[in-house]
């Protein structure tokens, strides 16, 4: 059985969009979804099993963040595989018994996701390599990187040099559609997922220790579940976010690599490569009204 922990924040109706189409498309596969309220102040949690009867529904009386909210799930889940599904996603077909048949069919994997596209069909980037100093050097010299083929490109640095269009070993995949098993979870020091971090960048870290454990991640083509995920286009928002991102990256480093002369490498090339190209796309959009991804 697969238990499918969402956790809701003042998400109600995008919540329940999430729940209906479970309970549409779920066929092939023994399922239990648990709602964890992190102590919304807008919503009713109990509202839920109102709409949904069957749902199991956990009130948390504080909001302790994405991790704390699926731990909370993870306690009361009955499943032998763990799957973590964001409010804001909508299945489309029944991506969970065939992400749950692939999962089971492959040796010693980690986490698992599927391909995630925007409401509009863009593509999120959703399996990743681990930052590294080599990497982002590569990145920087991105017209060398064409002259490799394609599969071998992308496998080298996937993010958005990855189409998603064949199942592939990763290093780290996206928290959103989340899929692993219990065993694997009770390798874990606790056992549980780590929750060192608010919001963002959990994923990365997760499935860093999975790594650590002998278990890479993958990411499956197989079949994509639209993830809304709305993103801000305002300049001074975008910068907000980049330097909560670079942050949780230079932590994460500081995690795997510790705070010696690799970590003091990457931060000057990294930092400094992800707020040139900002302030470059912020000049273009303005003087040239050129809209850079």
């Amino acid at each position: 059985m697969v238990s499918i922990i969402i956790v809701n924040y003042n998400t109600f109706e995008i919540t329940c969009n999430c729940i209906e189409s479970i309970l549409l498309y779920t066929k092939e596969v023994p399922y239990e979804v648990i709602v964890v309220d992190n102590a919304s102040p807008k919503d009713d949690p109990d509202a839920f099993l109102v709409r949904f009867p069957s749902i199991r529904l956990i009130k948390s009386t504080v909001n302790g963040g994405f991790a704390k909210g699926n731990n909370l799930g993870i306690e009361a889940a009955q499943g032998s595989h763990i799957l973590l599904l964001n409010s804001d996603t909508l299945l489309k077909e029944d991506s969970i018994s065939k992400a749950y048949a692939h999962y089971i069919a492959l040796p010693k994997v980690g986490a698992l996701t599927v391909r995630l596209i925007y409401p509009d069909g863009r593509l999120q980037h959703t399996g990743r390599k681990f930052r590294s100093i080599s990497r982002e050097l590569l990145d920087l010299a991105r017209p060398l990187l064409k002259l490799l083929p394609y599969k071998q490109r992308a496998q080298l640095m996937m993010n958005q040099y990855f189409r998603a269009d064949f199942d592939t070993y990763t290093d780290w995949v996206s928290g959103a559609f989340m899929l692993f098993s219990q065993e694997l979870l009770q390798l874990l020091p606790e056992p549980k997922l780590d929750e060192r971090f608010f919001m963002y960048g959990e994923d990365h870290l997760w499935c860093y220790q999975f790594h650590k454990l002998g278990y890479d991640s993958y990411f499956y083509a197989g079949t994509e579940v639209i993830h809304i995920h709305a993103a801000s286009t305002h300049p001074e928002q975008q910068l907000k976010i980049l330097k909560k991102t670079i942050a949780l990256e230079l932590d994460i480093m500081a995690y795997r690599k510790g705070k010696g002369i690799y970590y003091a490498l990457f931060y000057l090339i990294f930092a400094g490569k992800e707020n040139l190209r900002y302030y470059i796309k912020v000049l273009l959009k303005k003087y040239l009204n050129i809209q850079l991804r």
